[in-house]
């Protein structure tokens, strides 16, 4: 019997990610995608009669205020979609008996440790954008047990507006470009993500909590836009600056230790280089 999937945020670069692959599993999964203009989660009663009149055996919640600087002056919206909505999602999901598979951020951390953060490791987000993705798992924790949160970092794939789509078009056009070297972190691929959620549905997982995803090592995003230039033979276009001003603080130091997902996974994450090639390869030459 197939399982049935709502995913939401369906129209960002996750939720198209998983739409395409979305055919891979078209024996084993039944998906409803819904955008916003189709039914929006932060409006609690709508989302409720779409619940009652809707069986799902997961939710896979791909949507998501992600404009980091943005939200230091647009704190409500980052809250209503980050934190109410979740809420919203979590309370219904143990009502109708939904698995909630939901995508969190590295960003609940400070960047001060050292070492790559663990799962339990204590959270004191240091911008907007972090606190109200960190109050959305705080919400799904209190209402309901069935859950995965997935923290990610660094998300990109060959849609929408991403660093490293952004990098590779700017350098294609042959801009000089200067990239600090003052944060670390992994960039993590949304199509690796897309397969290891699927994994989780399609094996029937009952490992629930929190888990951190993302791809193997870590670099600086100067060591990301230059390891694009040296795909693009454009490596002196790219030059290193320790920091620039933004509105919204960064962690320094956000690596994620993976090592629980790869236990459940039964294998290890790929390198980021590796995944960020398997991009590279898929975006238009022209």
């Amino acid at each position: 019997m197939k399982s049935r999937i709502l995913v939401t945020g369906a129209n960002g670069q996750l939720g198209k990610t998983i739409k395409e692959i979305s055919s891979d599993f078209i024996n084993s999964i039944d998906f409803v995608f819904v955008e916003k203009s189709e039914l929006d989660i932060t409006n609690s009663e709508s989302l409720e009669l779409y619940f009652q009149s809707n069986k799902f055996d997961y939710c896979i919640n791909c949507a998501a205020y992600t404009n980091v600087d943005l939200a230091e002056t647009e704190i409500k919206k980052a809250f209503d979609v980050n934190a109410n909505a979740v809420k919203n999602l979590a309370v219904n999901c143990n009502t109708y008996n939904t698995v909630l598979i939901h995508v969190s951020t590295d960003y609940v951390f400070d960047g001060t440790k050292q070492s790559p953060y663990i799962e339990t490791d204590i959270t004191n987000p240091i911008n907007v954008y972090g606190e109200s993705k960190l109050l959305g798992e705080e919400h799904i924790r209190k209402h309901l047990d069935n859950y995965f949160i997935i923290r990610v970092s660094w998300l990109y794939s060959k849609f929408d507006k991403n660093f490293v789509k952004t990098i590779f078009n700017r350098l294609k056009e042959d801009e000089k470009l200067t990239i600090i070297t003052s944060q670390r972190g992994t960039p993590t691929s949304c199509h690796d993500l897309s397969y290891f959620i699927l994994f989780l549905i399609t094996n029937a997982i009952k490992n629930f909590g929190t888990y951190h995803f993302s791809a193997k090592g870590e670099t600086t995003w100067y060591g990301l836009a230059q390891y694009i230039s040296k795909y693009l033979n454009k490596s002196t276009n790219v030059t290193p600056i320790k920091d620039y001003p933004t509105k919204a603080k960064r962690p320094f130091y956000s690596v994620m230790n993976n090592s629980k997902v790869e236990q459940l996974y039964g294998k290890p994450l790929t390198k980021w280089e590796e995944c960020v090639d398997e991009v590279l390869e898929n975006l238009p030459q022209e």
